[in-house]
């Protein structure tokens, strides 16, 4: 299991992936904002997403957990 956490402080704009979805090395899993910026969070590892975190317009701070990828 792999965790994607995030790196700032920002406001989740967009999700881009579903639980039980399956993401390639590089897939983007949500879009967040930070000082009008967009920053793409992507998985480091192929797998399926097994837990979601996130929802749009809330705020996340740096470390916290956003998503959970199955590697198996």
């Amino acid at each position: 299991m792999a965790e994607i956490r995030a790196e700032i402080a920002a406001n989740v704009w967009q999700v881009r992936a579903e639980v039980g979805m399956a993401v390639a090395e590089g897939d983007e899993i949500c879009i967040l904002e930070s000082m009008k910026m967009e920053i793409p969070v992507v998985t480091e590892v192929p797998g399926i997403v097994r837990e979601l975190f996130v929802e749009p317009d809330q705020v996340i701070q740096e470390g916290d957990l956003i998503a959970i990828i199955d590697e198996s």
